[in-house]
């Protein structure tokens, strides 16, 4: 049963439809197994770059089943664009599964969402807009409007005036927002139903299946370890669990069944939204590395917030992910540092803490601890092995390796499908 979970272990962003995608032909199955379209994940192939908000890495290789699992939130709206953006530049998206028990999107949850995050000001969480927080709490709250209920008019329309009872209440009394009328939602819900009836399937049972036929199946996590909803930076987090337990709820398939569990990391840090963020920069090497590295986002088109690599997070990620690898991303950005800073423990109110600290308190006022080491100016990109890479580059990776806790077994040294070192196969 080759189940693997693939993770992000920073805030999101690390470059996991780079590493899906390199292990898209030797799987099956590619499931995403939480959030919706608020991740973002860009894949290179040869000279074409694809964008992919909702669905799978893996809808862009041949052979492989992508999947959307039953806990992800959908949008009909943004899946059917996704696709039919897809179908134009001649991608085959027909073997697409999406679970009848993952949770829609609804007009209302977007509405909810952007008129909230207005309403808080300066303390708002930096919510991407999508629906994304409300759809979940709708689903915590058992009003929420799932796949299989669009092939039900009677129960769908008694669930959106369910949940448009409280909801209109907030919108006109205390946002002084128009009311929602239950029709105009349900005509527009039914109007996805006969569109994505094709790719509806019982998920959980499919894979299985596949798992039981020693079929191989790869469970790919959006956002990041600590944007995690219970073991993130909370409350500046998403509203699921991006980490490894989220795969086997968020899919359907028991823990004993994960045969590895790989974890993504970027070559430094980036965030995007607000909450604390230790090592961040704010001179010309955070410029830099924003500049070099592209660090716009994907979903947001929002800056990243740019720092060096801060091994105290992945440390975190290692633990409570249980990680067996780490897939390093980017290390060709830091190409031409004299010297790279990597923080390597914090110093919270005079005393060096080597862990992330319990309190967020504590964390909001960490402030790094660096170590330097030597950088190198020479093109990695080329680079087919861990040979070739320059002797700092290398030690730089060794490091880094040793301060996480897990072995790297891929390194990044550009955006391409083919610019990959592998060290040791993930399968």
């Amino acid at each position: 049963m080759p189940a693997l979970v693939l993770l992000g272990a920073q805030w999101g962003d690390e470059g996991k439809g780079k590493a899906t995608d390199l292990l898209g032909g030797s799987v099956d199955y590619v499931v995403r197994y939480q959030g919706g379209n608020n991740a973002g994940h860009t894949v290179v192939v040869g000279d074409q770059k694809y964008a992919l908000h909702l669905l799978p890495s893996g809808i862009l290789s041949p052979g492989c089943t992508p999947v959307i699992g039953n806990g992800v939130v959908v949008d009909p709206s943004v899946l059917l664009s996704e696709l039919s953006g897809l179908n134009e530049r001649g991608v085959d998206t027909s073997k697409l599964l999406i679970s009848g028990n993952a949770h829609i999107i609804t007009p209302y949850n977007v509405t909810v969402d952007k008129v909230t995050e207005r309403f808080l000001g300066k303390r708002k969480i930096g919510t991407t807009g999508r629906g994304i927080g409300p759809t979940y709490a709708d689903k915590i709250n058992r009003v929420g409007i799932r796949v299989q209920d669009l092939y039900d008019e009677s129960i769908l329309t008694q669930k959106v005036e369910a949940a448009l009872d409280i909801k209109n209440q907030v919108l006109t009394k205390l946002y002084n927002r128009r009311a929602i009328a239950v029709g105009q939602v349900v005509d527009e819900l039914l109007g996805y139903a006969a569109q994505i009836e094709q790719y509806v399937a019982d998920t959980v049972l499919v894979l299985n299946q596949a798992l039981e036929a020693d079929k191989v199946v790869l469970f790919e996590g959006g956002q990041g370890t600590l944007l995690d909803i219970d073991h993130g930076t909370y409350p500046f987090v998403t509203s699921s669990n991006p980490t490894a337990g989220g795969a086997c709820t968020g899919a359907g398939v028991g823990p004993t069944k994960i045969s590895r569990v790989i974890g993504i990391l970027k070559a430094y840090t980036t965030r995007v939204g607000a909450g604390p963020f230790p090592t961040e920069l704010f001179d010309e090497d955070g410029e830099a590395l924003r500049r070099i590295g592209g660090e716009r986002g994907v979903t947001t088109g929002r800056d990243r917030r740019c720092g060096w690599f801060d091994a105290v997070i992945a440390r975190y990620a290692t633990r409570v992910n249980g990680l067996t690898d780490f897939f390093l991303t980017k290390l060709d950005v830091l190409t031409g540092w004299e010297q790279i800073p990597v923080c390597v423990a914090y110093e919270i109110d005079g005393k060096r803490v080597e862990e992330l600290p319990y309190s967020q308190t504590d964390f909001h006022h960490a402030k790094p601890v660096y170590e330097m080491l030597p950088g190198w100016s020479e093109d990695i990109s080329k680079a087919k092995t861990f040979a070739d890479l320059p002797k700092n580059a290398q030690s730089y990776v060794k490091s880094l390796e040793e301060l996480s806790g897990a072995p790297i077994s891929a390194i990044g040294v550009g955006p391409g499908r083919d610019e990959t070192i592998e060290i040791n196969s993930f399968i």
